[in-house]
């Protein structure tokens, strides 16, 4: 009987993980891209969905860091970038410590935190991995660019790695690299997230056809997409007539997820470049009630309010995107948390939370790109102009939020 109880306790823990933990990524080399920076993108799903960011100072370098809004926020990251224009992200994978009874796990945060501290380029990196005596308590993607043109993902247990190179045409053709939760190098049909992989395959192969791999138009095709891509739902075909037409779907397997806690994009550095240029676009709470907000190393440490940690440890904007998400999934009981009342995020009123915001964030991208084409390459009148617009973010957000919603972003 004991047996048959293990069983199934390690079942229910292997579903929760599944849910908890499947971050959808990819990366790009800036030797494919229209303007020659890599691209560094992270879905990221989690048990805390409170998140936030912070400006560190505790390193060789400073950097800018996605964590949980609770007290671990001080020693784990969950990705981000720093003053070389070095970035990384990782998503776990399931499938790279198959036989291994190493208890220690779960030091993805620390590790990246680690590395953002101290690396500025792949090498750094590796040199860092390689020096951690195992185990290394991890079963990850880490996902990594830098500012000399590097892109790559090392796919990590707890007693090794392998790197998959962005910049090898035999590996990547166009230099786009994709992973869920399962390393290629790692047991073959083990880990998880084939669903959401599929879809991310899609919309960036559609993306990479066309030419589009500005951030507006990948967090949009991404983090907002809303095609199924097993059952072939799409929840932006055969809309409700109005908000007030109740509609539950099922929201399970979609790279949005109910346990997606927020996104982040990075624009690396161009080759050659100062890594100054490198910034980053954040979604802060679920990518389907929140806005883009972006952030550069060279603003210095007063980030954005709405996104930056607060003396209770969250961000502003985090909390009204979870306000609007609890309206979207309305029934608690049961699993009655998996539904999605789709009359609520989109109509064919367009009075849908994803429609309403979509103009307001379409004026975040405008006025960014107004900002950075007049932007100096350094120095004090580059960083008054990044915190100048930061004001600005601040302002129309929060306003945006109280005509559109009635919620205080504070």
């Amino acid at each position: 009987m004991k047996k048959v109880f293990t069983f199934f306790l390690l079942l229910a823990v292997t579903a929760m993980t599944g849910e908890i933990w499947s971050c959808t990524t990819f990366l790009m080399s800036g030797k494919n891209t229209p303007d020659g920076r890599p691209l560094l993108y992270k879905n990221r799903d989690t048990g805390t969905l409170d998140n936030a960011l912070v400006f560190f100072t505790d390193g060789k370098y400073q950097y800018i860091g996605l964590v949980d809004s609770k007290d671990s926020w001080r020693q784990e990251v969950w990705g981000g970038f720093n003053s070389a224009g070095f970035a990384i992200m990782n998503s776990a994978a399931y499938n790279n410590n198959t036989g291994d009874t190493t208890k220690l796990a779960d030091r993805e945060g620390e590790v990246m935190k680690m590395a953002l501290a101290t690396c500025a380029t792949l090498a750094d990196f590796e040199k860092m991995l390689t020096g951690m005596f195992g185990p290394l308590g991890v079963d990850a993607n880490f996902g990594v660019i830098d500012a000399e043109g590097g892109a790559a993902y090392y796919e990590t247990g707890n007693f090794g790695f392998r790197k998959i190179d962005a910049n090898d045409p035999a590996v990547a053709p166009y230099g786009l690299l994709i992973r869920t939760n399962h390393s290629f190098t790692g047991t073959v049909g083990e880990g998880g997230g084939y669903i959401r992989f599929a879809a991310a395959s899609e919309a960036l192969n559609m993306a990479l056809a066309q030419d589009r791999l500005d951030p507006q138009y990948l967090l949009n095709s991404l983090s907002r997409n809303l095609v199924h891509s097993l059952t072939k739902v799409n929840l932006r075909a055969n809309l409700p007539a109005s908000n007030t037409a109740t509609t539950f779907v099922n929201f399970d397997d979609f790279i949005p997820r109910t346990s997606t806690a927020s996104v982040m994009l990075v624009v690396g550095a161009a080759k050659g470049e100062d890594p100054s240029g490198a910034m980053m676009w954040t979604l802060a709470g679920f990518p389907l009630t929140t806005v883009a907000v972006p952030v550069w190393i060279t603003g210095g440490k007063s980030l954005p309010q709405v996104v930056s940690m607060k003396e209770n440890m969250h961000a502003p904007l985090c909390d009204a995107a979870m306000t609007l998400k609890r309206q979207l999934f309305p029934i608690t009981r049961g699993s009655g948390g998996k539904y999605m009342n789709v009359a609520l995020l989109l109509n064919e009123e367009k009075t849908g939370i994803l429609q309403k915001l979509r103009p307001v964030e379409e004026e975040i991208f405008r006025k960014t790109a107004e900002m950075t084409a007049t932007l100096p390459a350094r120095g004090k009148v580059q960083k008054e102009k990044i915190m100048e617009h930061y004001k600005w973010l601040d302002s129309y957000i929060i306003q945006s939020y109280k005509e559109l919603f009635g919620i205080e972003v504070k």
